[in-house]
């Protein structure tokens, strides 16, 4: 079956966002251009991974080509929520970054997951052969801007645990550093555990 490559050379849109509560949220980007969106589904530690990885690669054409880069902030300028309903053409599995010197352009690729190994020479490639992507080319303010989204994002979930970094829950937390017990945890006179 031959692949389908979702191009987007110069998106309106390029974000994360979110479906669901913290604690049971899911993760999508979201290309957007006119009326055509792609939505994909990764998991949260690759949407960090990915925005990191930006944020480096802004710094490394910059130092290479002198290329002028946004500088980072907290301020994110598209606060609005992903185009509804969100229906995801694939979970994504690998993830290329580059730069196109050319068209002065971060490009992402996203790639399905897939169950048959692949060249990864097909990542940032047209071949006919591999998993489905999306590939987008970013402008360094653009790229700059889905970075600070995307760690926006990824902090709107549940605050950590000041003792061990896991996410607390709103029902409770069960917290390694304190050898597995939590306040309250326990009830009746006699302060018995609930088992």
């Amino acid at each position: 079956m031959t692949r389908s490559i979702h191009v987007f050379r110069s998106p309106d849109r390029f974000v994360a966002g979110t479906v669901g509560q913290p604690g049971n949220r899911t993760f999508y980007l979201q290309a957007v251009h006119d009326a055509r969106v792609v939505s994909v589904m990764l998991e949260k530690q690759q949407v960090a991974v990915l925005a990191e990885r930006i944020s480096a690669l802004l710094l490394e054409i910059n130092r290479r080509f002198g290329t002028p880069i946004p500088p980072e902030t907290d301020e994110v300028g598209d606060l609005s929520p992903l185009v509804m309903p969100v229906d995801a053409e694939f979970r994504v599995g690998t993830m290329g970054l580059g730069w196109d010197s050319e068209a002065r352009t971060v490009v992402v690729e996203l790639l399905a997951v897939s169950d048959t190994e692949f060249d990864a020479s097909v990542v940032l490639d047209d071949a006919e052969d591999g998993p489905d992507a999306v590939r987008v080319f970013l402008t360094p303010e653009s790229a700059r801007e889905f970075a600070n989204r995307s760690n926006r994002v990824i902090s709107a979930g549940r605050p950590p645990c000041p003792l061990c970094d896991e996410p607390l829950d709103p029902a409770g937390h069960i917290c390694v550093r304190t050898n597995g017990y939590r306040r309250g945890a326990f009830s009746g006179a006699d302060d018995e555990p609930d088992f």
